[in-house]
């Protein structure tokens, strides 16, 4: 049998790719300038790689394209805060009901779990974390709500990104994660759901209390 290679990434996504991981890994800070040469020199490409990367990422959320300041990370304040973790009270409980009530597979989940909790470093168990949330939301059946939450997933990530550097609370959302995932492998959709909220919710809460209020407003409204 004929073996398929493996397909190479082009410049323009690896580029993509590694300045995105430091971005949502703490490398890059919010604020800080991304100057083309430098990265054109950093990733051993020229500059028209990073440019369309600086783009993508862009729309994305991650970063600033600014005419006169050039491009920055994107800062991160209340208002990102607000919008973003709105989304994700919204929809992510929902889609992890869903999944629960397919009886769809937690593996992803489960495998990603393990990984946080055997981390040697930051990066790796804020990646670990990022990929436990998404296993749990994309097989809820319905595709469109999983882009949904992907297009918020990398601002989210930012936003986590900056708490836990002035703030680490990995411990408290380990056990946080733990019960979500028992209570989901129990078959309890609604206990799950529940529980993936309150998780949400707390998180905002010590995070960014000023806006903490204002979300819990929101949820009210709408139930």
């Amino acid at each position: 049998m004929t073996s398929v290679p493996t397909p190479i990434p082009s410049r323009t996504q690896y580029v993509q790719e590694e300045i995105k991981h430091r971005i949502l890994t703490g490398q890059l800070r919010p604020g800080q300038a991304l100057v083309e040469t430098d990265l054109a020199a950093q990733f051993g490409v020229s500059k028209t790689p990073v440019r369309e990367a600086l783009k993508t990422l862009a729309g994305t959320g991650l970063v600033v394209m600014n005419q006169y300041k050039g491009v920055t990370v994107r800062m991160v304040d209340a208002d990102m805060a607000r919008e973003v973790y709105d989304v994700r009270l919204l929809l992510e409980p929902e889609a992890l009901r869903r999944t629960v009530r397919r009886s769809a597979s937690l593996d992803v989940a489960s495998e990603a779990l393990q990984r946080a909790a055997t981390a040697t470093d930051t990066a790796q168990r804020s990646l670990a974390n990022r990929e436990f949330h998404r296993a749990l939301y994309v097989p809820c059946g319905n595709p469109l709500l999983g882009k949904m939450l992907d297009e918020v997933r990398d601002q989210a990530a930012l936003v986590s990104a900056v708490a836990w550097a002035a703030d680490p609370s990995w411990e408290r959302e380990a056990a946080e994660h733990q019960e979500i995932l028992e209570l989901a492998l129990a078959g309890d959709a609604q206990g799950a759901s529940r529980a993936l909220r309150n998780h949400i919710a707390s998180f905002v809460q010590r995070a960014f209390p000023e806006i903490s209020e204002a979300l819990e407003e929101m949820g009210e409204q709408d139930s």
